[in-house]
């Protein structure tokens, strides 16, 4: 595989999941043509008949359909080796590969998974539960696997892969605590009790392939909106 592959993402740049392919392709340095998917509106046919579940992103590479943010970037971490991610036929690259995946699952599953709840809440209450579980999550399980963080995973001075699949979400984290639609005590107690989460996550909402498509004023607009929305 090389540069003479035929790339083109389906995508839309207020969605974070998609967001992930466009750091994966931004750091490999890979040219692709781009098509937006208008997320407002019901699927077209012909996109459909690209991708019958009408998410994004999708890839197409060559004559080729993947979906799926994650398999779109582990596709392309592992087509075009770089390092994003070592190659798993040594015990050194299985391990590395192993850490990141399990920080991936950690970063989900106990920070972000709980985290999701401020925005869906139905209450102040709810949201602010969804808060302190958060901040739980982060503390016990996620700031741990970050103590080497230099400035990246694992002390990588380059991006690695889980930056790819985390950075969409930590930017637009940075960014909601600046314009105040997460309380300011969540900042603080990210900043004072997660401090290797926080030196990191700083440093990745200002990486250069994480920043290249994201709209911070509409990131923002559509959060405040959502939140509203889901208050009632």
């Amino acid at each position: 595989m090389g540069f003479n592959d035929k790339l083109v993402l389906y995508t839309n740049h207020r969605c974070p999941w998609a967001h992930r392919a466009h750091i994966a392709l931004n750091e490999l340095g890979l040219p692709f043509e781009e098509v937006i998917i208008d997320l407002d509106t019901p699927r077209s046919p012909e996109y459909l008949a690209i991708n019958p579940r009408g998410l994004v992103p999708t890839l197409k590479f060559n004559d080729h359909i993947i979906p799926e943010s994650g398999i779109v970037s582990q596709f392309l971490a592992d087509a075009y080796p770089s390092h994003l991610l070592p190659p798993s036929n040594t015990v050194e690259g299985a391990l590395r590969r192993a850490k990141i995946a399990f920080f991936v699952d950690a970063f989900f599953s106990k920070f972000q998974g709980p985290l999701i709840k401020f925005t869906l809440g139905k209450s102040e209450e709810e949201a602010q539960a969804g808060v302190e579980a958060a901040v739980a999550g982060l503390v016990k399980e996620v700031e741990p696997l970050l103590v080497d963080a230099k400035p990246f995973f694992g002390g990588a001075e380059k991006l690695t892969f889980a930056e790819v699949l985390t950075g969409s979400f930590v930017i637009r984290l940075v960014s909601l605590l600046k314009a105040g639609v997460y309380p300011a005590s969540f900042g603080e107690d990210i900043a004072t009790k997660a401090p290797n989460f926080h030196r990191w996550a700083t440093q990745v909402s200002q990486h250069p392939s994480v920043t290249s498509i994201y709209d911070e004023d509409t990131i923002v607009s559509f959060s405040k909106k959502r939140i509203a929305a889901n208050r009632g």
